[in-house]
């Protein structure tokens, strides 16, 4: 490789290297210990944090309940079918926000074409604290679904077969030796589905408002910090970077899963 393509691949790595880092660097530089000190009494900050770890511990445990078995089913499934529904699961990962909180409503808002079944009395999930956890189980779930499917693909058969012989029935299978086996891929999947929650804004939004205390979380309050003191979004935002990084280190340190013995 000549020292000309050398230096121009060398000026590309850096051009996305700084794109990449500059705005983090922009959010970290110029705060103090004091000052974040400070930003974090603003009476925005604490409910929409409490809010916030609330919600995604919700949405979490809603997406590990239901997008476990359903990893596992389109797991040991190859037909058109389930591969058609497993690409469908992921559409949340590339719907715009916009069009996914526009989805939400129209589908579980007070006029949606659902609600003469989950509203028969004429309620609505719309602008509660129920909303935002529909909202973010439903952009985060993509996560952790591919995580768990790719994960319990690599499975070695032979470990299951193993623990058929000896007279263990499918839920014993499942629960002593599919998930501990599995266990790094979906602790890593979990983080960052966890993460992508904690960070949604756009379909909340839309479909949950921002209703401090109610629907007010910490993406949200950043927003509305912006209007009025930017230094409390910056330590917001703070708050987001801090955790962020914390599950990418989570997620980096997590053995590979393997396949087999």
């Amino acid at each position: 490789m000549s020292l000309l393509t050398r230096l121009a691949l060398g000026l590309a790595a850096f051009a996305l290297v700084l794109l990449i880092l500059a705005p983090l660097v922009g959010i970290v530089a110029g705060t103090d210990v004091a000052s974040l000190m400070t930003a974090l009494q603003h009476p925005l900050v604490w409910p929409a944090l409490t809010l916030s770890l609330l919600t995604t511990a919700t949405s979490l445990a809603l997406i590990l309940l239901f997008g476990t078995p359903l990893a596992w089913l389109l797991s040991q499934r190859s037909g058109p079918g389930w591969r058609a529904l497993e690409a469908l699961m992921h559409m949340p990962v590339v719907l715009p926000p916009a069009v996914a909180g526009l989805g939400l409503l129209l589908a579980f808002g007070r006029d949606g074409w659902l609600s003469g079944v989950l509203y028969p009395r004429g309620a609505s999930l719309s602008l509660t604290t129920a909303a935002v956890v529909l909202a973010q189980t439903f952009v985060a779930a993509p996560f952790y679904l591919q995580a768990a499917t790719e994960a319990f693909r690599q499975l070695d058969p032979r470990l299951t077969l193993v623990a058929q012989t000896l007279g263990a029935s499918p839920a014993r299978r499942f629960f002593s030796v599919v998930l501990p086996v599995s266990r790094s891929a979906l602790v890593g999947g979990a983080a960052l589905s966890w993460a992508r929650a904690l960070g949604e804004f756009g379909a909340t939004l839309i479909f949950a408002g921002s209703l401090s205390g109610r629907t007010q979380t910490l993406a949200l309050a950043i927003y509305a910090a912006l209007e009025a003191d930017v230094r409390v979004a910056q330590a917001l935002s703070l708050v987001l970077v801090a955790v962020s990084l914390a599950v990418l280190v989570v997620v980096r340190l997590q053995p590979r899963a393997t396949a087999g013995p």
